[in-house]
């Protein structure tokens, strides 16, 4: 059996080579309990460490197997200190260098327990694969293994992702049997292993299995199964293993409580995630700082501010942990996306008189808050309060400084900004230089644009991708800005970006936008002729852009050259086709391209349905929309509220007033919530036949339903009643304008006029009115 040697170094001098500079009375066993002592007090620095080794190495005493592993052992497992950050590290580089050395005398032989811990090491430092070296040199030595050196090589090959490799390992061991019999650990390393691969199945396969072998699962195995599937929330499956687990008389633990309150929060389910609150205190567990944190951050991300808040205040309030800088900043945080910036600000205030000094996290999220909203001097004042308190800004604060002035336009400040974060020695990330170049490209200077991409690529930056550029270019199309689109596809060019069939449709569909078709076809030609082949996006632009401005002809035509291309069209194409020619009056038509889109398989939308009943209501075929509606509805087609209201409508103008009531108080028992406009029908309709009372009922239901009316549908009740003389009723819709939301319209206040003026049919009947229109008496 070859064996590892702790060979015996001699330090080379100018003087000599012999051994007369070491020290007779040195002893390996005392240096080496000395220094575990300090390993474990946490004062062992790694130049302590390698002066120990240094010192070990030239000495011709004989190195203890047994002293040099409860060395290692200490190291290895000492949590972080001032003086040692990271001990594993250190383990392998003291041992790495001791079998470097090519000179010495005496040896050592490392143990099984040796390899151990140096396998153990390899998995705690992320290297694994290192871990897997040192077995295979193990059973070269000829040492016998035992269950502890199988589960760290377990540990090894699941940290490498040979998860079924170790599955097979374990099978192997179990049929072999005798004292390397997997136990509890070795079970539950791989099938922590699945669920870190996502193999959830497997992961619960092998625990059943498990539990067949008559190995008993722990609270280990138990919690880390249960995190697993609250990950993947799958909480009835975490429930039932939870229930299993006390069952089984095993007893669950915080983290496994965490698991389950943290699934439950995820998903918004609060009165579980407190219920298993509840059950975790019951049993005498204390909720860890973990557990509040994540149940606020849960609360938080689904809008829940002030529960997070309750939680925050009864922490400390009924005796549990008290709240850490990570909660502040939670609750912060959580205020911040709700725009409570008053309590924000009095949650900030509080923290220095609770001991807790605000870090550069906690007045990011301040900083940024205030900047997403434009509210760039509040921005501005916690940020001198930042570096007033001594706490540095970092790469975040000024990107969040920096993208809002470059959104609102201020690209001067932005650019002051960015030289201060510069001269401060914060080094911009490319996410800096994005907004900067985003907003110098939204506001017209691509010159500047330009400058800033070639500092970025001088200074090793990854340059903004056609993505990028793109997004900007759609959003300037969407704002009408089409040539400021087309310059920006300019500078992609310009700097050696090759747009792609994305960036090319968006400014084509911006050009049809605006309805330069000539511009929008010029583009399709380059596009072309760079060899990027239009796709169905770029033609539906166009045949849209054609519809949009009458040209239906010319849209026709291009949807041929899109089928003569073998482009396939998709939804999107045949709504814009069926609109256009609904709108241009081309009802037959229109009907023959749906039949065409049904024989070709392509799907039939709710917008389909939308459109085609709307184009038939349009142009005089109301019963025809009728028949369809109702064939389809007996077809169990689900249709959105926009439709019903049309249907509403086109059955009260052909006069099917008692089958459009029915429609209207069917369409809760549709899944559907009747809204402003499907109200705005019923009371319109229900108006011009006469049935005032009917319609008041209807009014007052929209707004027990908390529909607000708009201002259009109000105007037009007034100038209904006031035509058929309901000057009382009208009175109390009149009190409903209050000049901000509700304004009276034109032709209201001209039919006021002339029905109250000093000639007017209603000129006695003036003081029915609220005292705010009475001024229209005598008004000629």
């Amino acid at each position: 059996m070859s064996r590892i040697r702790l060979r015996l170094r001699r330090r080379l001098s100018s003087a000599s080579n012999s051994t007369s500079l070491a020290s007779p009375s040195w002893s390996p066993q005392a240096a080496f309990a000395s220094a575990t002592e300090r390993v474990r007090a946490g004062t062992l620095s790694p130049e302590d460490a390698h002066q120990l080794f240094d010192e070990l190495l030239r000495q011709a005493t004989p190195v203890p197997g047994r002293s040099l592993n409860s060395f290692l052992s200490a190291l290895a497992r000492a949590p972080e200190s001032k003086a040692c950050r990271d001990g594993p590290t250190l383990v392998l580089a003291l041992f790495n260098r001791v079998c470097r050395e090519e000179a010495g005398l005496r040896v050592a032989p490392p143990t099984i327990f040796t390899y151990g811990i140096l396998m153990n090491c390899c998995c705690r430092t992320r290297r694994p694969e290192l871990g897997l070296a040192f077995f295979g040199r193990l059973l070269r030595t000829g040492l016998k293994t035992d269950i502890i050196i199988a589960n760290t090589l377990l540990k090894c090959l699941c940290s490498t992702k040979q998860t079924d490799e170790a599955v097979n390992l374990l099978q192997m061991i179990a049929k072999e049997g005798g004292d390397c019999s997997p136990d509890v650990v070795a079970y539950s390393t791989v099938i922590h292993g699945f669920f870190k691969e996502g193999e959830i199945g497997k992961a619960c396969n092998l625990f059943h299995e498990m539990m067949q072998q008559g190995v008993v699962p722990d609270v280990y195995t138990y919690s880390s199964i249960i995190d697993a599937l609250c990950k993947a929330r799958a909480m009835d499956k975490a429930e039932l293993v939870l229930r299993q687990m006390l069952g089984n008389g095993v007893e669950p633990n915080v983290v496994t409580y965490n698991g389950m309150i943290n699934g439950y929060s995820t998903l918004g389910k609060w009165k579980e995630a407190t219920k298993m609150f509840r059950e975790m205190t019951s049993r005498g567990l204390v909720p860890s700082i973990v557990t509040w944190n994540a149940f606020m951050a849960s609360l938080c991300e689904h809008g829940n501010s002030k529960g997070a808040a309750e939680i925050f205040y009864s922490m400390a309030a009924k005796g549990h942990q008290k709240p850490d800088i990570l909660s502040y900043a939670i609750l912060l945080h959580g205020y911040a996306s709700e725009g409570c910036f008053a309590d924000m600000i009095n949650l900030f205030n509080s923290m220095a008189s609770n001991g807790i000094v605000a870090n550069c996290h906690v007045f990011n999220i301040l900083i940024d808050a205030y900047a997403k909203c434009g509210m760039m001097d509040e921005a501005m004042l916690i940020f001198t309060e930042m570096q007033g308190q001594g706490v540095s800004p970092d790469v975040v604060t000024y990107l969040s400084l920096i993208a809002a002035l470059c959104r609102m336009g201020r690209l001067d400040h932005a650019i002051d900004k960015f030289n201060q974060m510069i001269a401060m020695g914060v080094q911009p990330k490319a996410a800096i230089y994005n907004s900067l170049i985003q907003g110098f490209c939204m506001h017209g200077d691509l010159v500047k644009a330009k400058e800033l991409v070639s500092e970025m690529m001088k200074k090793g930056i990854h340059r903004p991708n056609i993505a990028f550029f793109g997004s900007i270019m759609n959003s300037l199309c969407k704002e009408g800005r089409v040539m400021d689109a087309h310059n920006i596809l300019n500078l992609v060019i310009g700097i050696g970006e090759r747009p792609t069939v994305i960036t090319f449709s968006s400014l084509i569909d911006g050009y049809c936008l605006v309805g330069k078709m000539e511009e929008a076809c010029r583009v399709l030609d380059a596009m072309v002729s760079v060899g990027i082949e239009p796709n169905v996006v770029t033609y539906s632009s166009l045949v849209n852009g054609y519809m949009k401005s009458g040209s239906i002809d010319d849209g026709l035509i291009m949807f041929s050259k899109m089928l003569h291309k073998r482009v396939k069209p998709n939804t999107v194409t045949y709504d814009i086709i069926l609109d256009g020619l609904f709108r241009a009056g081309q009802t037959v038509a229109a009907k023959k391209r749906f039949r065409e889109m049904i024989e070709s398989g392509i799907t039939v939308h709710i917008s389909t349905y939308s459109i085609i009943v709307a184009g038939l209501c349009r142009n005089n075929c109301a019963d025809e929309a009728i028949t369809m509606f109702q064939k389809l509805r007996a077809m169990n087609v689900k249709f959105d509220i926009a439709i019903c209201n049309t249907i509403l409508n086109a059955m009260y103008k052909v006069r099917r007033r008692e089958e459009a009531k029915d429609l209207f108080a069917a369409i809760p028992a549709s899944g559907l919530v009747p809204n402003a406009s499907t109200f705005g029908v019923m009371i319109q309709n229900l108006l011009k036949e006469g049935s005032v009372e009917e319609a008041d009922n209807m009014f007052l239901s929209m707004e027990k339903s908390g529909c607000v009316p708009s201002s259009r549908l109000l105007n037009d009740i007034i100038r209904l009643l006031l035509e058929k003389g309901e000057i009382v009723k009208d009175g109390n819709y009149m009190s409903k304008v209050d000049g901000k939301n509700i304004s009276l319209e034109a032709s209201t206040t001209s039919l006021l006029i002339s029905l109250f003026s000093n000639k007017g049919k209603y000129q006695e009947q003036i003081k029915l009115l609220p005292s705010m229109y009475q001024f229209f008496y005598g008004v000629s």
